[in-house]
């Protein structure tokens, strides 16, 4: 986060003689890197606030507007999603790929088909298996996260 803050003041500093498009390309390929990297970790953390606020502060240095606008409405403008529903979304991303064959093996090697016993009425849902887990580290893991994300999806996503 710190890396962030260093690159939203460059940034800020020389923003007046950049272009909305370039000033959107340099925080995409810079700052939001730095933001998506491991956030999926961060996920259910108090940290998620803070890494808001950063995105926050560049939603304010890329539309070129003072503190006290609304940066809400400037991430709307940007099409930029809020930092835990952009979370969400990239975890679903790459749940999908998992089901669709698409990722690494050993990505796949984490998520396994729900299995019921009997027969069930959700035997024809595409469910994933979500193991039990006991502590809150552990709820953030990938082969945790990524099924309850998935189930908690309606049908029509998951079938797209």
């Amino acid at each position: 986060m710190l890396s962030c803050n260093y690159h939203i003041s460059a940034l800020w500093h020389i923003h007046l003689w950049l272009m909305l498009e370039s000033t959107k390309m340099v925080v995409l390929s810079i700052v939001a890197a730095c933001l998506d990297y491991c956030n999926s970790l961060l996920y259910s953390s108090d940290n998620l606030r803070k890494l808001q606020v950063t995105q926050n502060a560049l939603a304010r240095v890329v539309c070129q507007t003072a503190r006290s606008c609304s940066a809400t409405e400037k991430c709307h403008t940007l099409h930029w999603l809020p930092l835990k529903q952009r979370i969400g979304y990239k975890l679903a991303v790459s749940t999908h790929n998992v089901t669709q064959s698409v990722s690494p093996s050993y990505v796949a090697s984490l998520i396994s088909d729900y299995a019921p016993s009997r027969s069930l009425r959700s035997l024809d849902k595409q469910l994933l298996s979500r193991p039990y887990t006991s502590l809150v580290t552990t709820d953030k893991a990938f082969s945790v996260s990524a099924p309850k994300m998935w189930n908690d999806l309606p049908d029509v996503l998951q079938h797209v």
